[in-house]
């Protein structure tokens, strides 16, 4: 048994495989295993993953039929032999002593998840440098910063699980934002949670990505992931209430913005539905502390017309 088995799902990235790859074997960190679940790749990865496990043996490759993300990393997670479960995408990379971090941290405060910080990676841009902070906290304090999203994010990736954590829960096939489906889940079994705000994984936002695409029905599954986590967490906490509610009109925002900028808002029958739940919440949105004044002027002018919302949304995104 190794300490860490970090699971790779890959699919279709020949032209950023290697990088990803050798950012992991290179770790500071050395007692873990490779898993490369290749998803039915078209093009040269699966061949690739096959190039690294034999120059490594802590290389594992799992070759499989597409299934999509959720599914390669559960194909991962059940041939785990670590302590402890990473992830990291294919197209992405780490710092060399992220899993040292996120690994000495989890020890230090026997905890049952070690969280790192993110650089968002867009082609052309300088990374951007967040505020420094450590904290040991319960699962309903990791919620609400869960939820507020702006110091912890929900990626599956930059963490550090004890594996007891996927004894029962596995990613949904078919979803997209699959990590948002289970987040309230995993942080529901543990008792600790230790993040170190250090910016250790390299998130990079590629065109064509979930992040950067443009609308498509899918995004649907955002407000469908963080409206069922209200409803699992609804009256366990008020802070944590009023979090887990600002998390659902920050869904229904961004799928609005998704359909505005593809110019769908006239052609899709869930725009008047979303408009009508973000009116609904207008007064939350304004008191709440977490939405940027910007949000709150854009939302102030979706009480008149989409059409002076759009104008604003897209002055913001040129």
């Amino acid at each position: 048994m190794c300490e860490i088995s970090i699971i790779v799902p890959v699919y279709n990235v020949e032209k950023y495989l290697k990088k990803c790859v050798d950012s992991i074997l290179n770790q500071t960190f050395k007692d873990f295993e490779l898993i490369l679940v290749d998803d039915g790749s078209p093009d040269n990865s699966g061949m690739i993953c096959d190039e690294y496990a034999e120059q490594d043996s802590r290389v594992r490759v799992i070759h499989k039929e597409n299934g999509g993300l959720s599914d390669a990393r559960n194909a991962g997670i059940d041939v785990a032999k670590g302590k402890y479960i990473g992830f990291v995408d294919s197209d992405d990379y780490i710092a060399e002593d992220m899993y040292e971090l996120l690994y000495r941290n989890i020890i230090k405060e026997d905890a049952d998840l070690s969280i790192c910080g993110i650089y968002d990676v867009y082609p052309g841009k300088t990374l951007k440098k967040k505020e420094l902070f450590y904290k040991v906290l319960d699962s309903i304090e990791t919620m609400i910063l869960i939820f507020h999203g702006n110091n912890i994010s929900v990626h599956a990736v930059n963490k550090l699980y004890r594996s007891h954590l996927f004894s029962s829960i596995r990613y949904p096939l078919g979803k997209y934002h699959e990590d948002s489906f289970i987040i309230v889940d995993i942080i529901d079994l543990c008792n600790k949670i230790v993040i170190d705000s250090t910016q250790s994984y390299y998130y990079y936002h590629r065109v064509g990505s979930i992040n950067t695409e443009k609308f498509s029905e899918r995004q649907f599954d955002f407000i469908e992931a963080w409206t069922k986590n209200e409803k699992k967490v609804i009256g366990r906490n008020n802070e944590l209430d009023i979090a887990a509610h600002q998390r659902v009109c920050f869904a229904y925002f961004l799928v609005l913005d998704k359909i505005i900028k593809s110019n769908s808002e006239n052609n899709i029958a869930e725009t008047k539905k979303i408009v009508s739940f973000l009116r609904r919440n207008y007064f939350f949105i304004i008191r709440n502390s977490i939405f940027t004044v910007q949000r709150k002027v854009s939302m102030s002018l979706l009480m008149f017309s989409v059409k002076m919302y759009k104008l604003v949304t897209t002055l913001k995104t040129s």
